[in-house]
């Protein structure tokens, strides 16, 4: 039985913008999971595509290849979320371990938030 979570990004200012289904085979997940599925799915998405699609957690440094490797950008994406460059929220409290787990239900609402650097600082 599969179980989905549905995940979205948020702004800085809170407004909530894509969101993307993912599957799970579990009813639990750690943090590290979310960013693993999310990532495949992001670059299975662009492997598919003729056309470049804008990426929403990582962006890969050549995105003219036409095929990107997921592993690769996973390592960038865990990254990233050890630099605190974006933030997983976890029903609006904010995750920030790997290993924390995640209930995978209807109920359970998943935001990813990309910080921004403020310029000059």
């Amino acid at each position: 039985m599969s179980h989905q979570l549905q995940v979205t990004d948020r702004t800085t200012g809170g407004a909530e913008t894509d969101a993307l289904t993912l599957d799970f085979l579990t009813e639990r997940i750690t943090v590290e999971e979310l960013i693993r599925s999310r990532v495949f799915q992001e670059v299975k998405d662009h492997n598919a595509r003729s056309v470049t699609p804008r990426f929403r957690l990582v962006e890969p440094a050549d995105t003219t290849k036409k095929q990107i490797d997921w592993q690769e950008q996973f390592a960038v994406a865990l990254d990233a979320f050890r630099d605190n460059r974006f933030l997983v929220l976890v029903d609006d409290r904010q995750v920030d371990d790997l290993a924390d787990e995640i209930v995978v239900a209807p109920s359970t609402r998943v935001s990813f938030l990309k910080l921004v650097p403020l310029v000059g600082g």
